[in-house]
C-alpha cells in the first residue's frame, strides 16, 4: 500500500459522508470530518495531512475554506477618480503558515474537470489582487 493509499483509507475511517442533497456535478462526494463539510474525499485527506503537519509543528494557524474578495478598480467614473469594488468572493480550501519558509501558503484541492475557465479567472483576480500564490494540489 503506497502513501496515498493509505491516507485514503485514513481519512475514509475518521469520516463520515455527508448526506446526500443532490448529485454534484463533477461525481465528487461530499465527506464530513471533525465537524466540517468537505466538498470531496480528496479534499478530506488533505485536511488530514495538513492536521498531522500541524502537530508536527511544521505550520500554524490552518483555516479552512478562507475568502477572499474580489475586486476590480473602475477608473475614470464620477466621483473620485477610481473605486474599488468587491464583485464577489473567492473561497479556497485551506490557507496556513508555513514555518520552515515563514510565508502563508494558500491551497485548492482540483482535479482535471474542476479546473474551469471560470476557476482560472477567480484564481488570477486573487492573486493579482491579493498578492499571494495559489497552490493547487491534485
Amino acid at each position: 500500500m503506497n502513501t496515498r493509499e493509505a491516507w485514503t483509507q485514513f481519512a475514509k475511517s475518521s469520516g463520515d459522508p455527508v448526506p446526500k442533497r443532490r448529485q454534484n456535478k463533477y461525481g465528487a462526494q461530499k465527506f464530513l470530518v471533525d465537524g466540517i463539510a468537505f466538498d470531496s474525499v480528496r479534499e478530506a485527506d488533505r485536511y488530514q495531512e495538513l492536521k498531522l503537519l500541524m502537530a508536527a509543528g511544521l505550520i500554524s494557524n490552518l483555516e479552512i475554506h478562507p475568502g477572499f474578495p474580489l475586486q476590480v478598480v473602475e477608473l475614470f467614473r464620477e466621483g473620485p477618480p477610481w473605486t474599488i469594488d468587491t464583485i464577489g468572493m473567492y473561497h479556497a480550501d485551506f490557507k496556513y503558515l508555513d514555518l520552515h519558509a515563514g510565508m502563508w501558503v494558500v491551497e485548492d484541492v482540483k482535479s482535471k474537470a474542476t479546473k474551469t475557465e471560470a476557476y482560472k479567472l477567480r484564481k488570477r483576480i486573487v492573486e493579482s489582487v491579493h498578492g499571494i500564490a495559489i497552490r493547487e494540489i491534485e
